[in-house]
């Protein structure tokens, strides 16, 4: 007997200085939950997870704007996220809490690749805002990227994906105060240098470039075709984790590097959870567990997942896995414009679930989803588009299966026949092929989804129970159609999929098409209302 191999499906973990909005949904937790439900369908064991990214200095930067103590911040923002991924009906089966279990996970992964002599000592300038006395990284300087020239805060530039750290960024400003005068300090911290690690990144990409999306294989091209940059290991700050090592006394670990051990904990966390306890911490990360990893994020974070995290698991030798593919979406635009929370141009997520059915979202989400280019999410082309295009033609295919089974018992097996299983075999092909990696895309999920919709309606017209069998399709053979549309799009419309389950149709994938088919009534979908409100409008104090 073979075992099923495991996987773990990694989020990109959110900073908690806020609620996720429709655009975070619509890029990696959307994708990641319909990938991880793909896979438990097919009996595959999942660990799909994530946490949130609390040492971000974002958090300071956004609770000083918002008059709250960063710990209130992490606190309430870490509640509203945990809600709108239950909102959206992920997998997800909570956040971790991010406490010393946490801390200590992290802190043993980096003292034994500083023990390993992994970290280097280097001087550095450092941007330093004058009169507060701070040091500025990440979230607390803006500037110009040196790269493409807009607009970008530390760490890395949002646009072109380009690493800035250090003294890089032109005409820096303190995001806190604009008028504070930045100069720049030299500062002995600890480095993690990805140069050293070329030929393994050269070796891994040479391999895996086909499970990355077009644009982030581009990113990663130019990133390697330069020199790569020393990775900030500490730095000079007070918010976050305390940095252990001797020769960066004050100091802290840096935010990103925090991310390899941080999805590590959130494994171990979620699988026990689950009920399945690993026995340590990384036990699914390791090499020998044959796990598939997979991670989800968006453009703006390839720089971190593909270059920094992925050496960060390289510097421990052959011990852990390295990541099958990287699922990387584009920015998701509202009404032709970039969601913005400074601006109050967003829709919570939570919001959106509250009003419209999670189905309906879901798949508007996962049809105009941001895989290979901005894409655009309007509220008003939600009602009109769901309406249209599956709302309408699936309540209609719903009441011909009603007409035509009439009387017919549910569980009664009904037999079909060769042509049906032959079309009912074509379908799994079409949509096995947008569910696995490295095609993995919902846009074309959700249109092939459209497109045996309207096939199973006129199929469904050529179905007369009356002439016991000898018309042009038999009643079996619709019903086998049919469910297997209902199996294929149930990690998507997940309402829809635990209703039937919890009434006994079989939605698991992967078997061949049965000779018989037990009769079931196809589900109607609920109905959305066209926006009484513009979708700009959000509740400030949130």
């Amino acid at each position: 007997m073979t075992t099923a191999r495991p996987a773990v499906v990694i989020a990109a973990t959110p900073t908690s200085n806020g609620d996720l909005h429709v655009g975070h949904l619509a890029g990696p937790y959307l994708s990641a939950d319909v990938y991880a439900r793909y896979l438990k369908a097919t009996g595959r064991p999942v660990v799909y997870t994530t946490c949130t990214d609390d040492s971000q200095s974002y958090v300071v930067s956004t609770a000083h704007r918002r008059g709250l103590a960063p710990e209130e911040l992490v606190r309430t923002s870490t509640e509203q996220i945990s809600r709108s991924l239950a909102a959206a009906g992920t997998l997800v089966p909570g956040l971790p809490p991010i406490d010393e279990r946490y801390r200590r996970t992290v802190l043993d992964y980096l003292l034994e690749l500083h023990a390993a002599g992994r970290f280097q000592p280097r001087t550095v300038r450092l941007p330093y805002a004058k009169n507060a006395g701070v040091f500025l990284y990440d979230g607390l300087v803006s500037g110009t990227c040196p790269v493409c020239l807009s607009g970008s805060c530390g760490g890395a530039c949002e646009n072109c994906g380009h690493p800035n750290n250090f003294d890089e960024l032109i005409d820096p400003k303190y995001t806190i105060d604009p008028s504070d005068p930045v100069v720049y300090r030299e500062q002995r911290i600890l480095v993690l240098p990805l140069e050293e690690y070329r030929e393994r990144l050269s070796s891994y990409y040479a391999s895996r470039t086909p499970r990355w999306r077009p644009h982030a294989k581009q990113l990663i091209g130019e990133l390697l075709a330069r020199p790569l940059p020393d990775v900030p290991v500490t730095f000079p700050g007070s918010w976050g984790i305390p940095a252990p090592f001797p020769e960066t006394p004050g100091q802290i670990v840096y935010p990103w590097v925090e991310a390899v051990p941080a999805a590590m904990y959130s494994t171990w966390w979620a699988a026990t959870e689950q009920g399945n306890p690993p026995g340590a911490a990384d036990e699914l990360w390791r090499a020998e567990s044959g796990a598939e990893l997979v991670y989800f994020h968006g453009f703006d974070n390839v720089y971190h997942w593909g270059l920094v995290d992925l050496v960060m698991l390289m510097a421990h030798g052959d011990r852990y896995t390295t990541p099958d593919a990287n699922v990387c979406n584009e920015f998701y635009d509202l009404e032709g414009e970039k969601f913005s929370t400074s601006r109050g141009h967003l829709i919570w997520g939570a919001d959106l679930f509250a009003e419209v059915p999670r189905d309906l979202v879901r798949f508007y989400l996962a049809l105009t989803a941001p895989e290979f280019q901005r894409t655009n999410f309007s509220r008003e082309q939600l009602h009109s588009v769901t309406t249209r295009r599956l709302v309408d033609p699936w309540n209609a295919l719903a009441d011909t299966t009603s007409l035509v089974l009439g009387g017919v018992v549910d569980g009664t097996a009904l037999p079909t026949t060769e042509a049906g299983r032959r079309r009912a075999t074509a379908m799994d092909e079409r949509f096995r092929l947008c569910y696995e990696l490295p095609g993995f895309t919902l846009g074309r999920a959700a249109e092939t989804a459209i497109t045996q919709l309207a096939r199973l309606r006129a199929l469904a017209e050529t179905v007369d129970p009356a002439r016991n069998g000898h018309s042009p399709t038999a009643p079996g053979d619709l019903l086998l159609e049919a469910r297997t549309l209902l199996a294929w799009t149930a990690p998507i419309l997940v309402d829809t999929a635990e209703r039937l389950t919890g009434l006994g149709v079989d939605l698991a994938l992967g078997g061949r098409p049965a000779t018989e088919v037990p009769a079931f009534r196809f589900p109607r979908l609920p109905a959305t209302d066209s926006p009484t409100r513009p979708t700009t409008l959000i509740d400030s104090a949130r």
